[in-house]
């Protein structure tokens, strides 16, 4: 394996898409890539989207409990794809800290970052709040508990107090815009 890029943002922010993106480029260069996003389509990824597509506080724990295990295997799989692909790209992983109350997100980032293993390669698709809302308000996915502009502006607030490691991708404007800007931050990893 060559590269190992983690890709964060809120919900809506476009992290699948550019994570594709990435996927695009690198391919382009004749290389192997895997994309695995969290939560994935294993068990424990299923099971953790159902909890954060119901309410409470039940299923908010119920859905991080799921993620983490998600997470977990993917790392445990991570040998394994080291051999068989040049780049691996994870859709979500350690910025899920931001989902915790306001007073603990550095903490639990800080004790997510030292227990899991974190690449050199880490980006953050930046978008305003409403963008996120409308670009998911044009999906015909099933809304999540932190799909909602109040939840959005908090998570984001969160998502900044701990990104002083990640590249950060505007993903504000256009594709042609932000393709480029990625192209950039690419060029610059490499």
């Amino acid at each position: 394996m060559r590269r190992w890029i983690v890709v964060e943002g809120l919900d809506g922010s476009g992290k699948s898409t550019v994570a594709d993106w990435i996927k695009e480029h690198y391919e382009n260069e004749g290389d192997k890539v895997l994309v695995q996003v969290h939560p994935s389509d294993r068990l424990a990824g299923r099971i953790g989207r159902k909890a954060l597509q119901s309410r409470g506080i039940h299923m908010y724990a119920l859905s991080a409990v799921f993620y983490i295990m998600d997470v977990l295997v993917s790392l445990s799989r991570l040998k394994g794809w080291k051999e068989e692909y040049d780049d691996i790209v994870f859709v979500r992983y350690a910025m899920a800290a931001a989902y915790l109350p306001k007073r603990y997100v550095k903490l639990g980032y800080e004790v997510i970052t030292e227990v899991l293993p974190l690449p050199e390669r880490l980006l953050l698709v930046d978008v305003a709040p409403e963008v996120a809302m409308n670009r998911m308000a044009s999906r015909n996915d099933e809304e999540e508990m932190f799909e909602n502009l109040k939840d959005l502006v908090k998570v984001r607030d969160k998502v900044m107090l701990i990104s002083k490691d990640y590249q950060i991708l505007d993903n504000n404007g256009d594709e042609a815009d932000s393709r480029a800007r990625l192209a950039s931050i690419l060029a610059g990893w490499d």
